[in-house]
């Protein structure tokens, strides 16, 4: 890799952190890149904490040794709870997605105190970093609990209209309910990495439920914290920087899926071991 420009390593349980580098690619283009799908241990959500923390420090670990400059942990979940564990251990810049997704509904409520709504997985919103998060900016939140997306998402019921029809009713649903418990709220977080790529069908709901919201996209807010702590790196490429994908297990399912995440071919993915 190109040592003039820096590295920056990302990390996930699997596909959903993708989105993030997507938006990293975008706002910080004069960069390298090096990406660990963990998907021989996702998911992360059903683990312990100090599980969650080993699994996650360990490619964290890996990342550093392929000479990561800074650290990106592109996964809600070990964002949650293994952040201070591995800023603690990491002699690297840390960024996780929940504090700058927090900030970006900040800076959107211009100077206001909206409620927040956030959309996450069972296991992100069990643990309320979202809602700590907020809290501690002064902003009201309510967080909602989606496990039937991620798979939706996975499985690829996004674009055929009999497929995208079931994501649309279960989005409906949830979002009923979410309106439900929070029927002031005016800005919606999506946290959780996956759910970029369901954006249109979310803003069709609430136009559909007249329910109009400003929408955060958590990846966007990430890499925005990125490309402000590195910002010469934001500017157009001299070379030519490059991209490193490993995956943990299903190289070829992390290869199909992950292009579809990414937004562009991944041509090639490498299997890594990281143990146990």
């Amino acid at each position: 890799m190109n040592r003039n420009i820096p590295t920056i390593g990302v990390f996930d349980s699997g596909f959903g952190g993708l989105t993030v580098l997507r938006s990293l690619l975008s706002l910080v283009p004069s960069a390298n890149y090096v990406y660990v799908g963990d998907t021989a241990r996702l998911p992360y959500g059903s683990k312990s904490r100090e599980t969650i923390a080993r699994y996650a420090l360990s490619s964290a670990h890996f990342l550093a040794e392929k000479g990561a400059d800074l650290l990106v942990i592109a996964c809600n979940t070990a964002s949650a709870l293994a952040l201070d564990d591995i800023k603690a251990d990491m002699p690297i810049p840390v960024v996780g997605v929940i504090e700058p997704g927090a900030e970006a509904a900040l800076h959107t409520s211009q100077g206001s105190k909206p409620h927040v709504l956030v959309l996450a997985t069972a296991a992100t919103t069990q643990s309320g970093a979202y809602t700590r998060a907020l809290h501690a900016l002064g902003l009201r939140a309510t967080e909602k609990a989606c496990p039937l997306l991620v798979p939706l998402v996975e499985e690829g019921w996004l674009a055929e209209p009999a497929q995208a029809a079931v994501t649309l009713e279960v989005l409906h649903i949830y979002l009923l309910e979410a309106l439900a418990q929070a029927p002031d709220a005016s800005i919606l977080l999506l946290g959780c990495t996956h759910y970029p790529l369901l954006k249109p069908l979310i803003e069709a709901t609430l136009r559909n439920l007249h329910h109009p919201m400003r929408i955060i996209d958590s990846a966007e807010a990430t890499a925005g914290a990125v490309a402000a702590l590195l910002p010469r790196a934001t500017a157009a490429p001299d070379v030519s920087p490059e991209c490193q994908f490993y995956a943990t297990d299903s190289v070829d399912k992390f290869q199909r899926l992950g292009s579809v995440f990414l937004g562009r071919p991944l041509h090639q993915v490498h299997l890594l071991d990281l143990g146990g």
